[in-house]
């Protein structure tokens, strides 16, 4: 019962950090307790820089902090390790690595030993082509290991930080009450619309509205958003129809619906309720009960890498070691910026060799730029 008050009083208090970010330092401790850890973040990275900051933080040391973003960013084996465990599962150290191994890297002697941290906990919150965010718990030596009951925990937990961050994306409520929200939705490339239970637009960012007058794959009709593919356009309706009723009618991550343009395009509408607890008072001003962001459906450059390691069947070391082979170079230097012997460097050289039926070094950076080309012309 005690667990059970506590994670209701943390989940109200998470969506109430979306409308007070003063709020998010004392959400943090409290799931950082709550899921079992000494230190907890909400992370951003950027796809194009490779880099990352840290957006809200509790427990951190400033000093470790700055280390991550300055120079261990690309050591972290969670890095690669994402790319095998499925988007909205949480996993520690030992599903990415083998954790035996973990402790030799540079990443764990240098930056988590110190700290008395040995283990973490993460869960993936949002990606796109500009970046990814992500939720994490560092557990401290006198927390132990990551165990199954952190994992369920960390379940119980995710889902709700992962809707903060769509919302506090989608809709700052600040903004919202301000001349400020529609500049800052006109910021955004794709089209993003504020939508009411009739499918009428309410709002829509420049983006949206060139999407409108090209009428290449939306309209609107009467004010009310109609797109050209007929079943798009039922389904919406209905979404828009039930969104009033709450996220348990649209479902906890929203819903995505594909739309096809006059000439064969191929769009995703991804459509998040606004009518839930707190954020009703968003959507408020707007009469609003969902957000519609429109954009080309294309394939994200950061799949690249779990593309490649599904094609070719390789393990996570392997695929760091290959992705280390591109961005750094040679086996000193990769040996050097993973933190192991150039023997272990060499050994899993041979199997990506084999896996991939190449023979050079210079062979691998060509198969990666092959996967990575045609999705940067997408």
């Amino acid at each position: 019962m005690h667990d059970e008050q506590q994670l209701s009083g943390l989940i109200g208090d998470i969506y109430d950090a979306t409308l007070d970010p003063l709020r998010w330092e004392g959400v943090l401790r409290k799931a950082a307790h709550f899921v079992g850890g000494s230190t907890s973040a909400l992370v951003a990275k950027s796809a194009a820089s490779k880099t990352g900051t840290v957006v809200y933080t509790y427990g951190a040391d400033p000093h470790y902090r700055d280390l991550y973003f300055d120079r261990y960013i690309k050591l972290d084996p969670a890095k690669t390790g994402r790319f095998f465990v499925d988007f909205d599962q949480p996993y520690a150290a030992a599903d990415v690595i083998h954790y035996e191994e973990f402790l030799t890297t540079r990443f764990y002697k240098e930056w988590m030993q110190p700290q008395g941290l040995v283990d973490f906990v993460v869960s993936r919150l949002a990606k796109s082509t500009m970046g990814s965010a992500t939720f994490v718990v560092f557990r401290h030596e006198r927390d132990g290991l990551v165990d199954e009951e952190t994992r369920q925990r960390m379940r119980l937990v995710a889902p709700h930080f992962r809707r903060a961050v769509l919302i506090d994306r989608l809709t700052d409520s600040k903004l919202a009450r301000t001349a400020m929200f529609a500049v800052a939705l006109d910021g955004i490339n794709a089209g993003m619309f504020l939508i009411d239970a009739t499918a009428r637009i309410v709002h829509a960012n420049v983006a949206g509205h060139d999407m409108l007058n090209a009428g290449n794959v939306l309209n609107s009709v009467g004010g009310r958003l109609v797109p050209v593919d007929g079943q798009a356009d039922q389904a919406l309706r209905e979404v828009f129809a039930v969104a009033g009723s709450g996220d348990d009618a649209v479902g906890i991550k929203g819903i995505a619906v594909p739309l096809t343009g006059l000439a064969g395009e191929r769009y995703v509408a991804h459509v998040l309720p606004l009518t839930s607890g707190e954020r009703r008072r968003a959507g408020v001003a707007y009469t609003a009960v969902a957000a519609m962001f429109v954009r080309k459906a294309e394939m994200e450059a950061a799949a690249a890498p779990e593309v490649i390691a599904s094609t070719y069947r390789l393990t996570p070391t392997e695929l760091r070691v290959l992705l280390a082979i591109v961005e750094v170079g040679g086996v000193p230097e990769v040996a050097a910026a993973l933190g192991v012997a150039e023997t272990t460097v060499k050994t899993h050289l041979g199997r990506l060799f084999e896996k991939t039926d190449t023979a050079r070094q210079a062979d691998l950076v060509k198969l990666v730029a092959g996967f990575g080309s045609p999705l940067r012309d997408c």
